[in-house]
């Protein structure tokens, strides 16, 4: 069992921490509970920080001339600048954070499917669109684990999440060794998962560590670093984790037998077609391992790329425009 660097997450506090709701209540969220022990959070109100309330009125989204301008309806209160002025502020205050989990659909937390509404004073929705705080982390940290708790109930997003946050936490990690035998470790160690997410970046931070110009150790790790965030932008398709898992299988085409060898096909096979999750072809090929004492694969953290107790297959279907 591998031993996991906790990740630091960013967090609305609405998501079980505190009452700050606009109509002073909290939600419970299985999934960020379920990390309370496993990460270190940092939650936060964007709105209670800028003096409103709990509770308090709605504020929202508005489309005045053009521009995005955050207004409380029953006020007439514009709130815009404020929020900017404190969403810059928290942003660049807060230091080596991995991750953030943000109130789905709020004009502020928001990160996508904001409604923007008509400054006519009624109801009519205009847009679509992210929250001021959302959005601002969206343009400060796109490279980072960046979700929803409504999305994150998808379990395919779930999943990647988990693998960025872990990635990026025991990256964050190793910078503070600076040195390049960790670097090294730390991408021979993840050479499988760099392989499924993305072969082209794999291969460039496989020359950026080999350092052929003989840079200095700082600017090879930011080089490395910036690749790292480009490799794990999208969630790998099946064809990519099918050919990681024939590789792996490759370690062993010499001992096992072959109704083994069809098992785990078929394992494959009914991947590859939606029947089962990833974890099981995965299970699989780790008996293998585990049995032939394949130290190179025990090593993968494809295998483990996060606390097992996090493993949750559940999936309310949401997010499918992944």
């Amino acid at each position: 069992m591998r031993a996991f660097e906790k990740p630091i997450l960013v967090v609305s506090k609405c998501l079980g921490f505190e009452h700050c709701r606009y109509n002073g209540l909290i939600i419970e969220d299985d999934f960020v509970n379920s990390l309370k022990n496993y990460v270190e959070f940092k939650p936060v109100c964007a709105e209670v920080e800028i003096g409103l309330g709990i509770p308090r009125e709605p504020v929202r989204v508005v489309n005045i001339n053009g521009e995005h301008r955050l207004i409380q309806p029953a006020t007439k209160r514009d709130f815009t600048e404020i929020m900017r002025q404190f969403t810059e502020k928290y942003l660049s205050s807060i230091n080596n954070v991995d991750g953030f989990i943000l109130k789905s659909r709020s004009p502020s937390c928001g990160i996508k499917d904001v409604k923007v509404y008509s400054n006519k004073g009624d109801n009519i929705v205009l847009e679509r669109s992210s929250g001021f705080f959302g959005g601002a982390v969206l343009d400060k940290f796109p490279y980072l684990a960046i979700e929803d708790e409504g999305r994150l109930s998808n379990f395919k997003i779930r999943e990647h999440f988990l693998t960025q946050i872990y990635t990026f936490a025991s990256f964050r990690k190793i910078k503070t060794e600076n040195t390049m035998k960790e670097l090294v470790k730390f991408h021979s160690e993840n050479k499988l998962m760099l392989m499924a997410y993305n072969q082209k970046e794999m291969r460039i931070m496989g020359n950026i560590v080999a350092n052929r110009e003989k840079k200095a150790v700082l600017d090879v790790f930011n080089d490395y670093e910036h690749h790292l965030y480009l490799a794990f932008c999208n969630i790998p398709r099946y064809g990519s984790n099918i050919n990681v898992l024939m590789h792996g299988l490759g370690y062993f085409s010499e001992s096992l037998s072959s109704e083994e060898k069809a098992f785990f096909l078929d394992s494959l096979d009914k991947y590859r077609i939606k029947k089962v999750p990833l974890s099981v072809p995965i299970s699989i090929l780790r008996s293998f391992i585990i049995r032939f004492k394949e130290d190179y694969l025990m090593q993968q953290t494809y295998f483990e790329p996060y606390p097992e107790e996090l493993v949750e297959i559940t999936d309310s279907g949401k997010g499918r425009d992944i």
